[in-house]
């Protein structure tokens, strides 16, 4: 019965051996299984006071002890007492090392005691195993990951020189031509290039030939970039989009990598388009002496000319750029061959803005009321962007105040908003107020008794952000803006004009108490003097151009700058702007003073209404004064 015994314990033993076999999870399980047994014995050891190995040798020798059963890999004894039950649990007694083991057998021999061996399976080099396996594991999974990373970093190495153009097989910007407004010009020149993509025979058979490249020039915000969507949109050909900063690394070469890759790429799927934003980041002229011949953006701008127009052709492959600083460009890029067109998106005239305004206007609730046509009649110089933006603040200022559609209110402040600033906390009734207000109706009066003055818009002295107190607006006189053609007369009344603020200052306040309100004003004046004398021949010196309209210093230009003229010319031109400031700044003082009573009453009508329309201006004005004539030639007409 007790080597049946033995024979179950030992076969359990083993069947937890084969178990464990099976590697790294058989041993955590091991050591869970440990850790699970530990509080059993722990509770043991608390139900039996233990029994060390003298004491065991002491109840052999006393016959106190009936069984015992060696395991020598865990180094115990499991001790049977006289009177126990086979059911009571066995008592664990820690053996020594061999030699003690050795006296343990000899008196068992001695007293005649019934003991064994326990057959349990050594497990020191499974743990030994499965501990190194787990070991082994971890450290194959951590280089791994970092072949992988290093793998991913070589193959970024490997794609640094690579283009990074946005390709579109069919570019679907969800822009067409009928999306673009006031550049008519433009559209039609780039119509025809997408015609010539979708049906070149009609072009070939006649001999005509396809530009190789087409460079859009103008201001910022006038519909470059949304005009090369439309092509994008219109022309149905792959479709390649980069920035010409996107050429230009800090390591030499890789710009021109890039720029071989873009092109082996547009080769493969011709006929397409590339267009490249801003390409005056990598195409301003060469020869600065900065870099020497190895300039990455020379090396860049080279390779950029000879995919162009080089050795070997790219036929089918258009290059549409853009940019607003065409006077930087190198001249090998501008010539015809490569960029055999240069279209002009100039600002929008009347018409132009009216055809924006309509287009921005599609998803916008609008009064019935609001005319579209006025508001194109006020915004001379607006480009397409600052038209957008303008409805879209109109837009906010009808949601903040709760309106269910924009109005010709929201319309007038957020042009108001756009131009002069956003709108602060009006001043207090106090000095300062009163000073401002003298300050802008001297701008106003001065202008409504000048002939060749625009026409108020309206006169405020609600403060705005940037530092402004007050303002005057005008309304254009024609379609033609500050571009269009002016004579003498009209410069001399804007700079009279210009000075009406700082004169009724004088005038009311007097000289010790001016302040630096009109600094704008007199830089403004000092400006348009200049020009006329030194640009415009418009002085006793004669029709000389004494100065040039661009000086600035840019990469690749000339960093010495010449004096066009001698000191003595100079100083000449010195005493003409000086003498022609003064002479507008005493018949602005002039006029105030004539009618200084009038000044006074528009002064408090303005501090109590702060914004006063400029038909009511001059409505008043007209009651005491008989207003010059003004031949207006209406915007659009």
């Amino acid at each position: 019965m007790k080597k049946s015994l033995l024979a179950q314990r030992a076969w359990l033993v083993r069947s937890k051996a084969s178990a464990i076999a099976t590697g790294a999870v058989a041993a955590s399980w091991l050591l869970l299984q440990s850790l699970v047994a530990l509080p059993a014995v722990a509770q043991t050891a608390e139900e039996q006071e233990p029994i060390t190995y003298g004491q065991l040798l002491d109840k052999i020798e006393e016959g106190e002890v009936t069984r015992v059963e060696i395991d020598s890999t865990r180094g115990v004894a499991n001790v049977r007492l006289e009177g126990e039950s086979e059911d009571d649990p066995l008592q664990q007694v820690t053996l020594f090392a061999n030699d003690g083991n050795r006296e343990l057998l000899q008196r068992l021999d001695e007293y005649d005691v019934e003991y064994g061996a326990l057959e349990v399976a050594d497990n020191s080099a499974l743990t030994w195993l499965a501990t190194n396996s787990l070991l082994a594991l971890i450290l194959i999974f951590g280089l791994l990951m970092i072949l992988r990373r290093s793998a991913g970093s070589a193959g970024g190495a490997m794609n640094f020189g690579r283009s990074r153009a946005r390709f579109q097989m069919e570019a679907k910007t969800g822009v067409l031509f009928d999306d673009v407004a006031g550049i008519e010009e433009a559209k039609e020149e780039l119509q025809e290039v997408v015609t010539f993509l979708k049906n070149p025979e009609r072009f070939t058979a006649i001999g005509a030939r396809i530009p190789k490249g087409v460079l859009l020039v103008g201001p910022p915000g006038t519909g470059k970039t949304l005009l090369a969507k439309a092509v994008a949109g219109e022309a149905g050909v792959p479709f390649f989009s980069i920035s010409g900063s996107e050429f230009v690394e800090m390591f030499v070469g890789v710009g021109a990598s890039r720029v071989r890759d873009l092109f082996k790429k547009a080769k493969e799927n011709a006929p397409c388009i590339v267009f490249i934003d801003e390409i005056d980041a990598v195409g301003r002229q060469r020869g600065a002496g900065i870099g020497g011949g190895n300039d990455e953006r020379e090396q860049t701008l080279n390779q950029l000319l000879t995919e162009m127009d080089g050795f070997e052709g790219n036929s089918g492959i258009i290059v549409v750029a853009a940019t607003n600083r065409p006077d930087v460009l190198d001249s090998a890029l501008l010539r015809p061959g490569r960029f055999d067109r240069q279209v002009i998106v100039d600002l929008p005239g009347y018409q132009g803005r009216l055809g924006i305004l309509e287009v921005h206007a599609r998803d916008k609730k609008i009064e019935d009321d609001v005319s579209l046509e006025a508001i194109a009649r006020r915004t001379p110089g607006f480009s397409g962007a600052e038209l957008a933006n303008l409805l879209n603040e109109a837009a906010i200022l009808t949601a903040r105040r709760r309106k269910d559609a924009i109005t010709m209110t929201e319309i007038s402040d957020a042009i108001d908003r756009v131009t002069f600033g956003l709108t602060l906390t009006p001043l207090l009734d106090s000095k300062k107020k009163r000073l401002i207000a003298y300050h802008e109706v001297g701008h106003a009066f001065v202008s409504a008794l000048l002939e060749h003055a625009n026409p108020i818009d309206k006169v405020s002295i609600i403060p705005r952000s940037g530092g402004i107190g007050g303002f005057v607006s005008y309304l254009p006189k024609d379609d033609r803006g500050d571009d269009g053609l002016v004579s003498y007369a009209e410069l001399v009344d804007r700079i009279t004009i210009a000075l009406g603020g700082r004169a009724a200052e004088e005038t009311v306040f007097g000289v010790d108490e001016v302040t630096p309100g009109a600094a704008n004003d007199i830089e403004q004046v000092t400006n348009i003097a200049r020009q006329m004398i030194t640009r415009f021949g418009m002085s006793e010196l004669g029709s000389f151009a004494l100065e040039s309209p661009n000086s600035e210093v840019f990469l690749g230009g000339n960093f010495m700058q010449r004096s066009e003229y001698s000191e003595d010319v100079a100083a000449k031109i010195d005493r003409q702007v000086r003498e022609m400031v003064k002479g507008c700044h005493a018949k602005a003082r002039q006029i105030l003073k004539n009618h200084r009573p009038l000044v006074d009453r528009l002064v408090d009508m303005v501090i109590e209404r702060e914004t006063i329309d400029g038909d009511e201006f001059c409505r008043i004005v007209s009651e005491y004064v008989e207003l010059p004539k003004r031949d207006l030639v209406k915007s659009g007409s």
